[in-house]
């Protein structure tokens, strides 16, 4: 077997995408890629399964389609004390399951070449002049190059020698059946009624072994994320308090855990040899959107690695300009700045407005569909995202929105 040229550490969609498309840019390299997944598929994952339309669209301009058990989603809900507001689009996503959906994913790459090594718990990585050589439980992996994909725990990332972030969240999730008060299931619904912390709870629709669920979860910022001073509750315990309110048993249901790391302005995520995707980077720290996020950032450094290789320019000294000036990398900046308005002094203001004008929602509700925005709907949520956050460059967003979203992500 050839040499490798890129060691991926980390199975899901970040690390996946990332394959997938550096082989799309460059297939002479497919079967030199070489992504080291630490379980074996299916495995679960932590997450509330919200794939946004601009996913799947972004995976469709390389050919991959990936077809698992879904709940269509057609619009969103959202509870604040001084209302709720509820919106549909048509078709804007699905909800799945990470189990089928990234053992899909990892097929698809394998179709085209990629070799993807499960079983292999990564322990160590060390750069040097000569590349990358990661350690692991399979066995050591030498490359040109290292790709951290490896979640919020990242190994990548300790040995890049990087901090942890400041911008963290830790979430909840339950899988419950339906009650009398869920929404409809076409809804993603976001609970931001409770204010003594900063976050939100969600109840999403979803679908195991055939049977029809709800996905309940708490996500709750912590630290630097939000104002300092004002302490973070535990999640569970908001969780617990939610399911009991909606007459739940909270100690029936198996709770899954799970941290998140939000990219912040100015954070290092590239070395000479070494670079981060997905929540190993950092991704939205408003609400934590992950698949679609992930996939983004594959989409991004497929294209960057298939580049630098060429070039034999491994420094990586771009690549977070890489990011901050892609949409994606507007995307992210804007979220940070709506999150630090919304949770701070401005909150009950926004909330009526978000009431009475729900542009902005549904600019946002667009934009996870990977959908055209209609200019007049432009103007209003450009017109919001003023009011909220001041001159941020939500212009530029808007203008590079759909129909080249999907490809410039």
């Amino acid at each position: 077997m050839a040499a490798n040229e890129v060691v991926i550490v980390g199975g899901g969609p970040a690390g996946v995408s990332t394959a997938l498309f550096l082989a799309h840019h460059r297939p002479a390299l497919a079967d030199r890629i070489v992504v080291l997944e630490k379980a074996r598929y299916p495995r679960d994952k932590c997450c509330a399964g919200g794939l946004g339309g601009r996913a799947d669209k972004a995976l469709s301009t390389i050919g991959v389609t990936i077809d698992v058990p879904s709940v269509a989603v057609s619009g969103v809900s959202a509870a604040f004390q001084a209302g709720e507001v509820a919106l549909r689009e048509g078709n804007i996503g699905r909800v799945v399951r990470r189990a089928e959906f990234d053992r899909a994913l990892a097929l698809a790459a394998r179709a085209r070449g990629v070799r993807i090594v499960e079983g292999a718990r990564v322990t160590g990585l060390s750069l040097g002049p000569r590349g990358a050589l990661v350690e692991s439980s399979a066995g050591a992996f030498h490359g040109r190059v290292a790709v951290g994909a490896d979640g919020v725990g990242s190994v990548v990332r300790r040995a890049m020698g990087l901090p942890f972030g400041r911008l963290r969240a830790q979430a909840v999730e339950v899988d419950t059946e339906p009650v009398a008060g869920d929404r409809a299931r076409d809804l993603l619904h976001f609970e931001m009624r409770d204010r003594s912390f900063a976050g939100y709870l969600w109840d999403f629709p979803t679908i195991v072994g055939g049977r029809e669920l709800v996905c309940r979860g708490a996500y709750v910022l912590h630290g630097g994320a939000v104002a300092a001073g004002r302490p973070a509750p535990d999640a569970e315990r908001v969780l617990r308090s939610r399911l009991s309110a909606l007459g739940l048993d909270p100690d029936r249901y198996r709770q899954k855990r799970f941290a998140e790391r939000g990219l912040d302005r100015g954070d290092a995520i590239a070395r000479p040899g070494a670079l981060l995707v997905g929540e190993a980077a950092g991704i939205d720290p408003m609400l934590g959107e992950g698949i679609a996020q992930a996939i983004a950032y594959g989409a991004l450094a497929g294209a960057y690695l298939a580049e630098k290789l060429e070039a034999r320019d491994l420094r990586f000294h771009d690549w977070n300009q890489r990011v901050a000036r892609s949409l994606f990398g507007l995307d992210i900046r804007f979220r940070r700045r709506v999150m630090r308005g919304f949770y701070g002094a401005p909150r009950e203001r926004i909330e009526r407005y978000l009431c009475d004008e729900p542009s902005f929602l549904r600019f946002g509700m667009r934009h996870f569909a990977g959908a055209r925005q209609p200019a007049l709907g432009a103007l209003r949520a450009a017109s919001t995202g003023a009011l909220f956050v001041g001159r941020i460059g939500i212009e530029r967003l808007l203008s590079s929105l759909p129909p080249r979203a999907a490809a410039s992500t």
